[in-house]
């Protein structure tokens, strides 16, 4: 799908793969040698942000590098390449999802131990597929004040309380560093409206052609909002 996506677009475009265990087989070749130094990572747990930050690093040593895009090996594009390409280059915000969520698997995740820097009332949660501005990715890589507060304190099993950094850590840190810097939405479809601990998961039968389709014309559904367009 991807090899489709990038194809005739050369130069416009780098790819970073992070495998967290073994070495994955690529089959296309904009995927070929492009793994980058990779640590094994735990659901859940900071070692995610981990492996983003070092995704960042590496794709921040190309000055070219002007908006970072998180993807999973399950993500396909529901657009085309240059509306994708003009979307996210002509944009002055990044895509990082941050919104409140009062409930259990909201703010009830929240300890107090990150006080004084990160308050109850600043804490925020989201997705953590994003797409970031350059300006941002190097803000993401200088901050060890707050990253220091999650990897400590937001962990599952931590106080009775299931907190889970890669949900938290930048929709909080953006959210009290530039609130207007960012869209408060990610171009990922994410469904949080089940109100559950993680946002919906989607098995093959639901993937019909109507689905797709609807994804193109709205997209992030959160416990109050729906956003448009979705990108992936």
């Amino acid at each position: 799908m991807f090899n489709l996506f990038l194809q005739g677009h050369e130069g416009r475009f780098s790819v970073y793969v992070h495998a967290s265990k073994e070495k994955p087989v690529h089959t296309s070749h904009y995927f070929m040698g492009r793994d980058i130094h990779s640590e094994s990572v735990s659901w859940g747990k900071i070692s995610m942000v981990d492996a983003e930050r070092r995704l960042l690093a590496q794709a921040l040593l190309d000055p070219d590098n002007q908006q970072f895009v998180l993807l999973s090996e399950s993500c396909i594009p529901l657009q085309n390449f240059d509306y994708v390409y003009n979307y996210l280059m002509l944009t002055n915000v990044s895509f990082i999802d941050s919104f409140v969520d009062l409930g259990p698997h909201g703010s009830g995740r929240y300890s107090e131990h990150m006080m004084p820097e990160v308050e109850k009332d600043d804490f925020r949660k989201g997705s953590q597929w994003f797409s970031m501005k350059r300006q941002h990715a190097i803000i993401v890589m200088a901050d060890s004040l707050y990253y220091t507060k999650f990897r400590y304190y937001c962990k599952p099993n931590m106080e009775g309380r299931n907190c889970y950094a890669d949900e938290h850590y930048l929709p909080t840190f953006f959210n009290m560093i530039d609130p207007v810097g960012i869209a408060k939405r990610s171009v990922t479809y994410v469904d949080w409206s089940e109100r559950k601990w993680h946002p919906k998961s989607f098995k093959a039968v639901d993937i019909t052609l109507k689905f797709l389709k609807n994804l193109t014309v709205r997209c992030h559904i959160t416990l109050h909002f729906i956003y448009v367009p979705c990108l992936y």
